[in-house]
C-alpha cells in the first residue's frame, strides 16, 4: 500500500496510545473448533498481507479438515490491520454473522486479495470488497455502516496495539501454535509436524 495508508494506521495507533483506550476484547476474536481444546493456534494477519493470503490457502484449508472439523484444536483469526484497505476489509468481515460464513467470507477475501487489495484509491478498493460482501450475500446497508463505524475501527485497531505489545509482531502472519511462536515454513507439512508435536 502507498505510504500515506501506512501513515494514516500509524498516526491512528498514535492517536488511540495516547488517548490511553488500550484494552484487549477476547470476544471479538473470530474463533473456530473446539473451544475446550488443549491445542489453540494464534494466527495475526492483514487482510491486504499476500503471505496471510497463501497460510490461508495452504494450510488453513487442510487444517480445517483434519484438525478443526475433528474438534482437536481451536483455531483464532486475529486481525492485525497493516494498512486502511485491510482495515476497512476486517471491518466487513467482522459484519458478518455466524462463525462459519465469516470464516467463509475470510477464504473469499483471501481468494480475491490480488483483484482488490491493488492500487492507492482507498474508494475503488471499498467498492471492490463491498461488491465481493454482496455477491457473498451482506447487504450494502450493512457493508456502509461496518465501514463507518468508529466504535469497530477503534476495536480492532485497540486489538492490534494489545497483540503487538504482548507477542511483538514484527510481520504478518504472525502464528502461535498456544503460547509459542510458530517459526517454520508456511506449508501444511511443516505447521502439522509442529502441531502434532502438540497434541
Amino acid at each position: 500500500m502507498i505510504k500515506n495508508i501506512r501513515k494514516f494506521i500509524i498516526i491512528l495507533v498514535f492517536n488511540l496510545c495516547i488517548t490511553n483506550m488500550l484494552y484487549s476484547n477476547e470476544n471479538n476474536v473470530l474463533t473456530i473448533g473446539n473451544k475446550e481444546a488443549k491445542v489453540t493456534v494464534k494466527v495475526f494477519s492483514s487482510l491486504t498481507c499476500p503471505h496471510c493470503a497463501d497460510f490461508h490457502d495452504k494450510v488453513f484449508e487442510k487444517l480445517k479438515i483434519q484438525y478443526i472439523n475433528t474438534n482437536k484444536i481451536k483455531f483464532e483469526h486475529h486481525g492485525f490491520p497493516l494498512d486502511l484497505a485491510a482495515l476497512n476489509a476486517e471491518k466487513v468481515l467482522r459484519s458478518v454473522e455466524g462463525i462459519e460464513k465469516s470464516f467463509e467470507f475470510l477464504t473469499l477475501i483471501y481468494k480475491k486479495q490480488n483483484q482488490w487489495a491493488v492500487g492507492s484509491d482507498i474508494e475503488k478498493i471499498n467498492n471492490y470488497v463491498k461488491k465481493i460482501g454482496i455477491d457473498f450475500g451482506l447487504k450494502p446497508n450493512r457493508i456502509d455502516n461496518f465501514i463507518a463505524n468508529e466504535k469497530i475501527q477503534d476495536e480492532i485497531l485497540n486489538e492490534r496495539i494489545a497483540a503487538q505489545k504482548k507477542y511483538n509482531i514484527s510481520s504478518t502472519p504472525t502464528i502461535y501454535i498456544n503460547n509459542k511462536k510458530y517459526e517454520g515454513k508456511n506449508d501444511f507439512k511443516s505447521f502439522k509436524k509442529a502441531l502434532d508435536k502438540k497434541l
